[in-house]
């Protein structure tokens, strides 16, 4: 089963159930995976990834505005999205496979930071955020 049906079959049960931020909010996540179908990209990892940047980036705005209501409504669609996303490297995961990546690429310095996310991105596998890819890469080759 897809990520998209797991979804749409989650949104139906959580209408059935009567919780509708529950669904509302699975059904914008359905709604930007199919688009994404539609477009033929087809990498749902990367959309869920996406919606839930957008809904934690928003609740930070919100809370900062003093919207509190808002930003924990951002927080549950967010923690809700999280759910089908693969589970987080570990910091020793992504540190065995930053070491890996410079091994491969011979990165010495910080200005072959590029070489080393290019090869170490397609490993994580949308596992664990770009930020947190790119401060093991600085903090590897920094040392």
């Amino acid at each position: 089963m897809s990520v998209l049906e797991q979804v749409q079959d989650d949104a139906r049960n959580a209408l059935k159930a009567r919780e509708r931020d529950k669904a509302a909010a699975l059904r914008l996540v359905v709604d930007a995976l199919q688009q994404d179908a539609k477009l033929g990209k087809g990498d749902e990892i990367a959309v869920l990834q996406r919606e839930r940047k957008k809904r934690v980036e928003a609740a930070e705005a919100y809370e900062g505005a003093g919207r509190a209501e808002q930003a924990a409504a951002e927080r549950f669609e967010a923690q809700l999205i999280e759910g089908y996303l693969p589970a987080q490297l570990s910091d020793e995961e992504l540190d065995g496979l930053v070491a890996e990546a410079i091994a491969e690429t011979g990165a010495t310095e910080q200005k072959q930071m590029g070489q080393v996310m290019s090869a170490v991105m397609p490993k994580v596998g949308g596992r664990a955020d770009g930020k947190r890819v790119s401060a093991a890469v600085r903090k590897k080759l920094g040392s």
